[in-house]
Formats: structure tokens, sequence, C-alpha cells
């Protein structure tokens, strides 16, 4: 139990907070202030991403659990606000595709990392898998915001829309990247 494990925790935690500002009313319905408010929890849940990892390697804290954690709070998170936004109807169409590709990079990057942590191989962070992170947590914010945004930004939506693609296209980058990084283990077995 140290700060930066909390705050992966709390991440977490901001997933069903999330998804039950969009059902206070008993149904799903992204009204204004549940937009701005499931926008607030997200903010500060995508905060804690770069938060708690920074922490632990400034105070030298950290921990396996935390390095399991971390990744699944991730796309907890991710895969949580595009499943809301989708079912919404803020993104529909060819805009579902972006989503699909981000959500079956994750799992199949995830899968790779399971079976090469079987054979006691790392595949490290890269830095553009870092910035594609911190670009769809800026997509999905200005998703979550949606309709109640667009009030406030004119084509607030479409915004993160674009960003969203932009972020799909960097994801198959990255996930072919990781590919090829593990491939070589995989073939070499």
């Amino acid at each position: 139990m140290n700060i930066p494990n909390m705050l992966t925790y709390g991440r977490i935690l901001a997933v069903p907070l999330i998804v039950l500002c969009f059902f206070v009313e008993g149904r799903l319905h992204g009204s204004d202030f549940a937009r701005w408010t499931a926008l607030g929890i997200f903010i500060v849940a995508s905060l804690t991403d770069f938060l708690d990892g920074y922490l632990a390697r400034i105070w030298d804290q950290t921990s396996n659990i935390g390095r399991m954690l971390d990744p699944i709070a991730d796309k907890l998170l991710v895969a949580s606000v595009l499943l809301l936004i989708a079912a919404d109807g803020t993104i529909a169409g060819w805009s579902i595709w972006a989503a699909i590709i981000i959500l079956c990079r994750e799992i199949l990057v995830s899968g790779l990392r399971e079976y090469l942590a079987a054979l006691k191989v790392s595949v490290p962070v890269t830095w553009i898998a870092k910035w594609k992170t911190a670009l769809q947590m800026i997509a999905l914010g200005f998703l979550l915001a949606g309709p109640a945004g667009d009030k406030v930004l004119p084509y607030n939506t479409e915004i993160g829309i674009g960003l969203l693609w932009i972020s799909a296209v960097i994801t198959i980058y990255t996930g072919y990247d990781y590919f090829r990084a593990g491939l070589r283990h995989v073939v070499d077995e």
C-alpha cells in the first residue's frame, strides 16, 4: 500500500463512477451535467496514469502489483469510455472502427505480454506508445464532453473523433511495433 499503487486503484475505481454518471437517471442518458461530471472524473483518472508511474520511480516504490495493475487500469479506463460513448451514440458509423482498432490492439498486446511474461521476456513500453495513450485520453476527453462540449467549443465532438482516428492509426503502428519485438521471442522458441 503506497501512494503510486493507491493512485492506480483510484483509476480503477473511477471506471464505474464514469459509467454511473451516464446512468444516474436509471437509463443510459448523457445529460450535460453527467458528461461534465464524467469528464472531470476522467481527467483526474487520466492524470493519475502519469502520476503513479512518475511517483513510483522517483520514490523508488515500484512494485510487481503496480506493474501489473497500471496497464490493466489504463485498458479498463479506455475500454469503458469507448464502449460508453459508442452506446450513447457519440461515436457511430465509421468512427466505431477507430474504437474497434484501439480495443483490438489493447487485447492483442495484453495477450502477447502475458505470453512473453511466461517466457520471462519483457517488452518495454515505448515513448510513442506513451504518446499514443496520451492522445487517446485527450480524444476520449473531447468525446466524453460530446454534445455538452459542443455548446462551449463548436465542433468539440468532431475534434474528438479526429483525434480518435489519429490515435487509432498510432495504435496500429505501436501494436505492430510490439508484435515485431515480441515475435522474435516466439519464433526463437
